[in-house]
Order: C-alpha cells, then structure tokens, then sequence
C-alpha cells in the first residue's frame, strides 16, 4: 500500500493519496484546489487516480475535487447526505470501495456537518485491524469539529452536537486502539478550538488524552464541544457553498497575470481593492491608499478571508518573487477575482507620490504618552478571547479580528483608533482595513500586547 499525507501549513490542512501498489489504483481524499502536486506522485509511481472522497463540505478551503475530475476521470464522492450541482456517487455507512488489495471502508460521521464522513483504510481486505481512519473533520488529535458552523443555515449546534457524540464516542472510539488517526486538520485551524500540532495519532493515544473522548454524557459532550468556539472566518459560508457548486476549475497563469503601473492603478480606480502581502514593516514604510495588508508570511489565506469580500475584485501586491504563489493561496479559498498583480511596485510608488501612505504605528511608550492626554485613543483588541483573557489593556475594546469586518459601525469615525494584537502582524491587518473603510486616524501598536505586557513588568 501507498499511502501519503499532504499538509498545508497556511491552512493547517491535511489531504492524502492511497493507492494500491499492485493494482496502481488510487483515490485522493480532501485535495486541496492546486492539484499538482497529486497527479505528478501517481504518475511518478504509476497509479490512476481513479475517486476523490471528500470528508464533507469544507468550509476553510477549496476543495480540489473538480479539477482533479477534469483531469483524471475520476469519480467524485461524498456521504450519502450530500447534494451538489455536479455528478456525485453517493457513499453509504459500511460501503467498501477496492483498490485491489487495499480497501477503503466508509463510516457516517456526522456532527461537523450532516453528511461527514469518515474513511478506514485496510491494507489487505481480510485485516481485523484496519491501518487507519481518515476522520475528516469529526476527529482531531486533541478535539473533534466545532458543531457550531451552519447555524445560519437552520442547523443548530446543539442538533449537530448530538450527532457528533454518536460519531466520535459511539462509532469512532469503538476502533481498536492501534488505528492510526488521519485528521484533516491540524492546529490553526478555525474548524475546532484545541487542535494538537501533531498530524497524527491512534484511537487508543486520543481515548486517552482528547477532551472530547472521554466517557461523558450527551448533554455534557454536546455542552463542552459548543462552549469557547472562536468566531468562524467570514469567508466560511462562502466556502461550503462554494464546495457543492460547479464552479470554474482553477488557472494560476490566467489569475496571476503581471500589470504595470498604469493598468494596476487604473483598475484601482475602477473599484478594485489593492491586497498588499506584504510584510507589515515594508507596508507602513509606503503603500497605496486604500490597500489593505495581509501578510504572506502568516495564515494568508485564512486571514484574507477574514477581512476581505469575496466579491470585491481583487490587486495583488506581493512580496518579491512570491506573486503566483500569493495569488494561489488566495484561490485556496476561492477568491478568484484578482484582475493581477503589480510588477515592480517601487516604481509604482515614485510614480504615484500623491496616492502613496505610510501607515502609522505607535511604540508603547507612545500609546502611554496618547492615553495620558486631553483626547486619549480608543484601542482595540483583535485577538481571541481566550488570549485577552490572559490579560488586556485597561480600557481597550474586544472586537476579534473576524469580527471587525462586520462590527465596523461600532467605531467612531471622529475619534483616533489604537489597535493591537499579540505581536503586530493581526493588528497591522485590522488598522488597514479599517483605514480602507474610512477611519483614517487609526495607527498600530508596534509588538502589540507582548510590547505592552513586558513594559508594564519592567515597570514594576
């Protein structure tokens, strides 16, 4: 048997490729959309790709399923639950799918989504211990998938939560212990609330130390899986829905298309919104007006996602030499709207002074000096309420990152707005949005609540 794990790590996203060596029959399982990668390991080992089993809907990336259909032939699965715009062959609890002498067994995990699926793989048809379980998103190493996610779409978290404890203590806990457990994410993810940085594990190692594994009752399980989710990423729902369309298969060369300076600007006056990826240093040195950063060295995608509309056309400005791969990452997510890029944004600069900003930061020493005075700032804090629980600046307002987007109006335009995060890179992020949208007084707090702590401990 052949069996290969793909991780991602700007989406802590994991997709395998299984294949019988014999028979070079193969299927990938939670591909993500650039699907390369795939294809060029079962033609270097001989395999067909011959299915694509996705868990569920995914609703943190784009999944690959279409283009790797397009491509191969193969077949396209889902639990039986499913519904899609596209031709689907529907997988059944118990249903065993051959790839010679490895076998594929599906299990209905349902609880993250209502038609989540599980996958056992055996090496050989007769093995009383099967080799693993690729448990999508019901099972983590170290928590299991939040239950919380389509309540906007009538699915309520407790309806969900109920499933998921018969998914996870009921079928999934019931493997032996040596079943090695394949998750489809890892930590990062937004898909649950405690994910272990380990991208694998077994059924015995996580009966043994997964909160949500140990013996409870359903209203307790349903009531710990719920408490302490952190807010889903706007771009969530776009995803999931997204992932049951037949929607244009992914182009790098058509998306990452070079622009000089007077296209690139043109389409900026046109309406399109200027992603700037790169670092936050570089971008408060000078950047367009208007332009929104999102670093390319952090959860790029995800935070894109977060703070920027899927039906905004899109800019690129991207750190040197990575352009088509900034521009990839953003397809990960399906935002495909991106006119092109800008080819020498220097140049651009010096031939734009009037359109270029520096962006404010403030040190602590600086906010002290501000808060001190007649008119003090507001500060806001994007991170995670479990992070400001560990402490926070007195005074300051808790509006989550992937909650800003849509809690705008709660910012007053006439005042000066402080925000911060852990270390700087989130609250670079938030400032330029809300500079984007208006709130032109708004600075950053350089080394974020780390600065801010520490000064405080050396002041005794």
């Amino acid at each position: 048997m052949f069996f290969a794990q793909y991780y991602l790590d700007c989406l802590s996203q994991a997709s395998y490729l299984i294949a019988d060596e014999t028979t070079g029959r193969a299927v990938v399982v939670d591909p993500r959309r650039d699907v390369d990668e795939y294809l060029a390991e079962a033609e270097a080992r001989g395999f067909t790709v011959e299915g694509v089993i996705n868990t569920h809907f995914h609703a943190d990336f784009l999944s690959g399923h279409l283009e790797l259909a397009h491509r191969t032939g193969a077949w396209i699965g889902y639990g039986r639950r499913a519904e899609t715009e596209y031709p689907i062959r529907g997988l059944a609890d118990g249903e065993r799918i051959g790839l010679g002498e490895v076998v594929l067994e599906i299990l209905e995990t349902p609880g993250h989504t209502p038609e989540s699926i599980s996958v056992l793989v055996r090496e050989r048809a007769a093995d009383a211990v099967p080799y693993g379980v690729l448990t999508g998103d019901a099972l983590f190493v170290g928590d299991v998938g939040r239950p919380d996610l389509l309540a906007s779409a009538g699915v309520t978290a407790d309806r969900l939560g109920r499933m998921l404890y018969d998914s996870v203590q009921r079928k999934l806990m019931s493997l032996p212990d040596e079943v090695r457990v394949f998750p489809a994410h890892g930590a990062g993810s937004a898909c649950g609330k405690n994910l272990s940085t380990e991208r694998q594990s077994t059924i015995g190692q996580q009966r043994a130390t997964n909160y949500a594994c140990a013996p409870m009752t359903e209203d307790a399980f349903v009531a710990i899986v719920t408490a302490g989710q952190p807010t889903a990423p706007g771009y969530f729902g776009y995803d999931a829905d997204l992932n049951r369309r037949d929607r244009e298969l992914f182009d790098a060369a058509a998306l990452a298309v070079p622009l000089d300076a007077g296209e690139f600007l043109g389409r900026r006056a046109d309406g399109a919104v200027v992603v700037d990826a790169r670092d936050p240093q570089a971008f408060a040195a000078g950047h367009l007006a208007g332009s929104v950063n999102v670093p390319a060295d952090g959860r790029f995608a995800e935070q894109s996602g977060t703070v920027l509309d899927p039906a905004w056309p899109l800019l690129v400005i991207a750190p040197e030499d990575r352009e088509r791969e900034t521009v990839t990452r953003l397809a990960r997510i399906g935002f495909d709207r991106v006119a092109g890029y800008l080819a020498d944004p220097e140049r651009a600069f010096r031939t734009a002074p009037d359109l270029t900003r520096r962006a404010p930061r403030r040190t602590v020493a600086d906010l002290r000096a501000e808060l001190a005075g007649a008119e003090p700032p507001l500060i806001i804090d994007v991170r995670d309420e479990g992070e400001r629980a560990q402490g926070h600046v007195p005074g300051s307002v808790h509006l989550p990152l992937a909650e800003l987007p849509h809690r705008l109006a709660e910012i007053p335009q006439d005042r000066a707005v402080v925000v911060h995060c852990a270390g700087g890179h989130r609250s670079s992020i938030a400032a330029s949005l809300l500079r984007h949208h208006g709130h032109l007084r708004t600075s950053d707090l350089l080394g974020g609540y780390a600065a801010w702590a520490a000064a405080r401990n050396d002041a005794g």
